[in-house]
């Protein structure tokens, strides 16, 4: 079963930033849990080592002026920062139309493709944990509280049943009846693309677009949903979005969407981000255009695959060099303390992305790679900052109405 609600919305940037600064508990921030130095978000700066775009074997790049950031035109790669000021296209919204956001959930119990994952043993914080009960964090259980019965690990572990949040942005220029295309973004809703397109489609830099932001199963990493979802190799997300998300978005919102692999977009940051590489790698008779922020091309799959034993390291170390180039159009994002770089190669988002610069770059694919400094996992400020040439970017070619 699912939930239907149908809002107006007029973004302001104070309701974007304390939308994205106070996540509810458990969930991701809006935007893909912006910020961060490990798993989905967090505070941006600190906790992993600092790189220096120029480390010998990154991809040779153009560094720019503090303050300023690649032409949409432009493909290749680009150093920005340390500074990055949120784009006006975000912050002003003054006189610009505005969407319609139209909210509903989707129950797991209603889906043939993820149903839930079984409940994690003695993994607390999460969703489906198993274990003992009462903890306080970082002390001892209340004392009236009974010891909780070990849990045996081999034991049939339940499903965790989940509600899933859709939020679709309809432009206030979309014509009813007409297709449309669209962009399918994770870790939903997502407040500040749903501000950037208003004043794109409005400046008729962008086609009218719908926008569907679809948010995570829960959890983060291995074992959880979420993990299963985006960091999983196969085609089977983007089939879940095609059969059971699509029709409920064209049903809901009243809004037709294209067919067309040109007029298909998909975006979302960290593992959100490799989801969105991967469902257009695997059906790109669906899908030319991505865009992501420190895209999780590291090796993070769960259960491991014995095709791709390294996760989605693979679409850059095996799959991208040994075939035949796609009509993928990506723009993609890491920051110079993005995650990783301590533990192995096969778990190192600014090496993965250097390394996937260059395997399209040697391949031939129309790419526009920013290495950000000064700039976390899934970076707030660089995101505010680029948003709207990512957008711009990933469009070119796309037909606009004038």
């Amino acid at each position: 079963m699912f939930r239907f609600l149908s809002i107006a919305v007029g973004l302001t940037v104070a309701a974007i930033l304390v939308i994205a600064q106070a996540p509810q508990a458990g969930a991701p921030a809006a935007g893909f849990a912006l910020g961060g130095s490990g798993g989905r978000g967090g505070s941006g700066r600190g906790g992993n080592p600092l790189r220096d775009p120029h480390t010998e074997g990154y991809v040779t790049a153009k560094e720019l002026p503090d303050n300023t950031i690649p032409t949409a035109k432009e493909d290749g790669n680009f150093i920005i920062g340390p500074t990055h000021p949120a784009a006006v296209e975000i912050t002003n919204q003054d006189g610009v139309p505005q969407g319609e956001i139209i909210n509903f959930t989707m129950e797991s119990t209603d889906s043939k493709y993820y149903p839930g994952v079984p409940a994690r043993v003695g993994r607390g914080g999460g969703r489906g944990a198993l274990g003992a009960s009462g903890a306080v964090a970082g002390g001892a259980p209340p004392a009236a509280a009974p010891a909780a019965p070990p849990v045996d690990p081999n034991a049939p572990r339940p499903i965790v049943p989940y509600t899933r949040k859709v939020a679709v942005y309809v432009p206030k220029q979309y014509i009813p009846g007409t297709v449309a295309p669209f962009i399918v973004g994770a870790d939903g809703p997502d407040p500040t693309m749903f501000a950037a397109l208003n004043t794109l489609i409005a400046q008729k830099r962008v086609p009218v677009m719908i926008c569907i932001s679809i948010g995570n199963g829960g959890g983060d990493g291995p074992g959880s949903e979420r993990g299963l979802e985006y960091d999983t190799m196969s085609p089977k997300y983007a089939e879940f979005v095609e059969n059971e998300v699509l029709p409920l978005v064209e049903q809901k919102a009243n809004v037709k969407l294209t067919k067309d692999p040109e007029g298909r977009a998909t975006t979302g940051g960290s593992s959100g981000g490799s989801a969105a590489l991967i469902m257009a790698w695997y059906h790109p008779e669906l899908y030319h255009r991505v865009l992501t922020y420190s895209g999780t091309f590291v090796g993070q799959e769960s259960p491991v695959s014995t095709v791709t034993p390294h996760g989605a390291w693979e679409l850059h170390g095996s799959l991208m060099p040994n075939s035949p180039v796609k009509p993928i159009r990506l723009w993609m994002e890491v920051g110079d303390r993005d995650n990783g770089g301590t533990r192995d190669i096969y778990h190192d988002w600014v090496l993965a992305n250097e390394n996937m610069a260059r395997v399209l770059a040697g391949k031939g694919y129309h790419y526009q790679f920013v290495f950000s400094k000064n700039a976390g996992h899934v970076d707030k400020a660089t995101r505010m900052q680029t948003l709207p040439l990512a957008l711009e970017y990933v469009w070119q070619g796309y037909p606009i109405r004038k």
